[in-house]
């Protein structure tokens, strides 16, 4: 048959891997494209430019040299567009793009190294995607995230599929629940319940499959402080006891101190009789890891020690639950003495205080405290609605049906900019 000079649609040219070999003067990669576009064999195409099967089967291996002239006679017999490789007929081209052409085409014929698919800057490089968007999150609202932090979720988990017999399977695995760990948290964020929960699930089972029991521990107690705040402590409480199940006996004083305060806070919440005892003892135990945690270096995945400070943070919000006014803004004030939170961290911890001045207030029937607890509310909402937190909006709902005094211009203020995030 008679293949010289068989016409290929315009569109053709401009498809993808025909323009990148173009671009780069790719010719072997241009022939196969030609051979399958037009469904020719190896022989077929040796027909067609006029050599041998073997040595078309060479250049398509790219270990057949090919000089100028041969990829002009083999394009004009193909019927490529000499245009298109950016040199004309013989005599009209430029003898500098001719050199150029001539380095290009030897360059695009060397073999191509292979790389192995992944290898141990596989998890340290999706780690560090995890790490740059959650350094974008302390001013990012979350929904403007999360399509980027699914994908990398899933193009992550992807890849993770496919090493189940490479040894960097486990290092994998763990930065594939890290990166769901944050989804999670995203989700939380925007008060999308149920794909919250489906993100930290993913996070435990990826954390299990790594065989890193802290990781493991560390998305179940978040897990944990998840549902505490969506008012299920009982559950709450289930869940910090099968993340000290990932770490005991001998678990690292940073993961003790933070599971019990988070068991403080779940006791506080459950509104049973024994819960102030509860909240203090479990306190107690937090405080009594602390004193063995001071100078040691706190294990991955936290990165900081739990130290004074953060404990105080969580005597405070204990003490806002049990009621306690006093002691919670004591505490505040102390917890003051760590790192500013970023914004939306920030507001919550604004809506935490606002709540116990409130309390103070309506105790003593001063209005003018719970003045200053809803002025407090009001610039925490601000921060919230900037940011498109729905968490900090739930919690600014939860703190408003709290109260049920005398309706003061604060409290009308408030309302109002309640009332603004709905419509």
């Amino acid at each position: 048959m008679d293949q010289t000079g068989q016409s290929t649609s315009p569109a053709f040219w401009s498809t993808p891997a025909v323009a990148a070999a173009l671009a780069s003067c790719d010719f072997p990669t241009l022939l196969d494209e030609i051979r399958h576009a037009r469904g020719w064999t190896q022989a077929d195409l040796a027909t067609a430019v006029g050599y041998s099967q073997s040595w078309v089967s060479k250049v398509l291996r790219r270990t057949q040299p090919l000089t100028i002239d041969q990829v002009r006679e083999i394009s004009r017999r193909l019927g490529v567009p000499l245009a298109l490789l950016r040199f004309g007929d013989v005599g009209g081209d430029d003898p500098t793009n001719r050199r150029e052409f001539s380095k290009t085409v030897a360059l695009a014929l060397l073999p191509i190294p292979a790389r192995a698919e992944f290898d141990e800057t596989t998890a340290p490089t999706l780690t560090a995607i995890t790490g740059s968007q959650r350094r974008l999150d302390a001013t990012t609202p979350a929904r403007d995230l999360a399509r980027g932090v699914i994908a990398h979720v899933e193009m992550a988990d992807r890849r993770y599929a496919r090493t189940e017999r490479s040894p960097f399977s486990a290092d994998i695995a763990a930065a594939v629940s890290e990166a769901a760990g944050f989804a999670a948290w995203l989700h939380a964020d925007m008060h999308d319940i149920g794909t919250a929960r489906t993100y930290y699930r993913m996070a435990i089972d990826r954390a299990r499959r790594a065989g890193h029991d802290l990781l493991t521990a560390y998305m179940i107690g978040s897990l944990a402080a998840f549902e505490i705040e969506g008012n299920d402590p009982d559950l709450g409480l289930a869940l910090i006891d099968k993340a000290r199940g990932q770490i005991e006996p001998r678990a690292h004083p940073t993961p003790r101190a933070w599971l019990a305060s988070i068991e403080a806070l779940a006791h506080a919440s459950a509104h049973r009789q024994d819960r102030e005892a509860r909240s203090t003892q479990a306190l107690l135990t937090a405080e009594r890891a602390i004193e063995h945690d001071r100078a040691s270096v706190p294990p991955w995945p936290w990165v900081f020690p739990f130290d004074d400070a953060k404990l105080a943070g969580y005597r405070a919000l204990v003490a806002v639950r049990l009621n306690q006014p006093s002691h919670a803004l004591a505490a505040f004030a102390e917890s003051a003495a760590s790192a500013q939170p970023a914004p939306k961290q920030r507001a919550a911890v604004m809506l935490e205080v606002a709540t116990a001045v409130r309390q103070g207030g309506e105790l003593s029937h001063d209005t003018s405290q719970v003045d200053e607890a809803f002025r407090l509310g009001s610039d925490a909402l601000k921060i919230g609605t900037a940011y498109a937190s729905e968490r900090v909006i739930q919690r600014a709902r939860r703190f408003r049906r709290e109260y049920s005094g005398p309706i003061t211009p604060k409290v009308r203020q408030f309302d109002r900019h309640l009332q603004a995030t709905l419509v």
